[in-house]
């Protein structure tokens, strides 16, 4: 009998210290729940996921707009990814196209996952991995967490007097817009980090 699969979204994704260096942690929420899921990811591929859930447009195809291209020109398309199993601490992921003669194709979920943004379907974690290695934050963190974005300002003041913190994020937005125009996607990755990381600690 298939496993349960537990559908969940994308909550985070941020830089992690690797003593190798460029690694991400990509935390995966699950909808309706409680629990989170950290991936780690290599740079890559956290640059592409970056840019599809900031909405930025590269002037060219990166790898997975190519790959949507692909399975789009020859009239098929993803129904769902799904992050299968863990297996000597690797993840492994399966992609399920919406054609009967293909079967799930396997996929690292940093790649599955990437593809579920571009053609927009969900993405599910089966219920053994969730139960083996998700976690639920402490209750305080998140209720502290949500008063704080309560108390951030609803708009930005442009006078002298002007907000560090909000002097730095408009800094930040320019220097994010100027990477991408120059295609400097890992700057723009980086950045884009930077940003998160502020808002969060307002």
């Amino acid at each position: 009998m298939e496993n349960e699969k537990v559908q969940v979204d994308i909550m985070g994704l941020s830089p992690t210290p690797a003593p190798s260096g460029g690694g991400y942690a990509l935390i995966l929420k699950e909808i309706g729940g409680e629990r989170r899921l950290p991936i780690i990811i290599g740079s890559f591929e956290a640059q592409h996921i970056a840019l599809e859930l900031e909405g930025i447009k590269p002037p060219r195809p990166l790898t997975h707009d190519l790959v949507r291209n692909i399975i789009e020109s020859l009239g098929f398309s993803i129904s769902y990814v799904y992050i299968s199993e863990l297996r000597d601490g690797t993840f492994y992921a399966k992609i399920k196209m919406d054609v009967g003669s293909v079967d799930e194709i396997d996929s690292r979920p940093s790649d599955a996952i990437a593809l579920a943004l571009k053609f927009a379907v969900p993405i599910y974690v089966s219920e053994e991995v969730m139960n083996e290695v998700s976690f639920i934050p402490e209750k305080e963190e998140s209720e502290s967490s949500e008063t704080e974005t309560e108390k951030q300002p609803e708009k930005p003041t442009f006078s002298v007097d002007v907000d560090p913190f909000i002097r730095k994020m408009n800094q930040l937005k320019v220097n994010l817009k100027e990477a991408v125009e120059k295609e400097d996607y890992e700057k723009a990755a980086s950045l884009r980090d930077e940003i998160k990381r502020l808002e969060l600690s307002r």
